[in-house]
């Protein structure tokens, strides 16, 4: 079986590729841009086949299909950083959508079944009421930022495709997910990269954060990419997937676990400019229709 990642050097699809090169049978295709970063998948390199691409250019896109021919495809190449997408609206928008687009119909051009997989984000959810925590899917949703607004756009595109043309494309709203690798702009490595610069006496005992009050579901990344398989394996194309462990855990939790395994005591001091527009005080997943189809659960604990 062949399958093909796109954004395979990033966090998640790095943690992807390692799996699927531990099933058998399985030949694995990765896709970075040109001149992107290999490092998260240096220790893999000679186990898959990886491509160099410009996912945003269709032609480029048509002959990375008709040479791979996959029989799964996962789709993670996005622009994922809330904060960029609020710096850069459009282009975050333009980048989500058209490669996405690009992806699908190229498959319908080249007569490719292969099943699909669309990764989303429980940012699409946005203002969450406190009476729809956990959050089903059947949770109306009302975004906050742009990413979400590009994500939502990526679930109804891969609708569309199933529809219209009748792809095996899934698609799957995963909470936030964590472990090794994961790059600064998100809260933990950021946490993590600001005392780690302390321990080692580059920068004043002082850890600048944002909003500590918020909870969200965190599950192990390596948790995350064995749902994303199982997603193709069971998962039905007239049904969106909720991805989440069910439990909140506060920002500042998070940070005090962090704190604790610290060498040097920090102060915590609020910074305004790291406070997100339109912050969402409380998001929890509710799986159990993804459980249901798939039988996952997630099975490593994020301490």
């Amino acid at each position: 079986m062949r399958a093909l990642v796109t954004g395979v050097g990033g966090f998640a699809g790095s943690h992807l590729a390692e799996y699927l090169l531990g099933l058998e049978g399985m030949q694995v295709y990765g896709v970075v841009r040109p001149g992107g970063d290999t490092r998260n998948i240096a220790a893999i390199l000679s186990q898959m086949d990886l491509h160099r691409e410009d996912l945003a250019d269709r032609h480029d896109v048509r002959a990375l299909i008709e040479a791979v021919r996959p029989d799964y495809l996962f789709h993670l190449a996005a622009q994922a950083s809330v904060g960029r997408a609020w710096d850069d609206p459009g282009a975050t928008l333009s980048n989500n959508i058209v490669i996405e687009a690009n992806l699908l119909q190229a498959l319908v051009d080249l007569e490719q079944r292969p099943r699909v997989l669309i990764v989303g984000s429980s940012d699409v959810y946005g203002r969450v009421r406190p009476e729809e925590v956990p959050v089903s899917e059947d949770v109306p949703l009302r975004p906050v930022n742009p990413y979400a607004v590009s994500k939502i756009a990526q679930e109804y595109l891969g609708y569309q495709y199933y529809l219209s043309h009748g792809l095996h494309v899934i698609r799957v709203r995963p909470f936030n997910h964590i472990g090794p690798r994961q790059g600064v702009g998100f809260v933990v490595p950021d946490f993590s990269r600001q005392i780690a610069l302390i321990e080692a006496g580059l920068r004043e005992p002082l850890l600048r954060v944002g909003n500590l009050s918020a909870q969200r579901d965190f599950t192990d990344v390596r948790d995350m990419v064995r749902a994303y398989h199982l997603a193709l394996e069971h998962g039905r194309p007239d049904r969106v997937y909720n991805l989440g462990s069910g439990r909140g855990i506060s920002i500042r939790d998070l940070l005090d676990r962090l704190l604790a395994q610290s060498r040097v005591p920090i102060q915590v001091e609020a910074d305004p400019a790291r406070m997100r527009p339109s912050d969402v005080p409380i998001i929890v997943a509710d799986s159990r229709r993804f459980q249901r189809d798939t039988g996952w659960a997630p099975g490593c604990n994020i301490d």
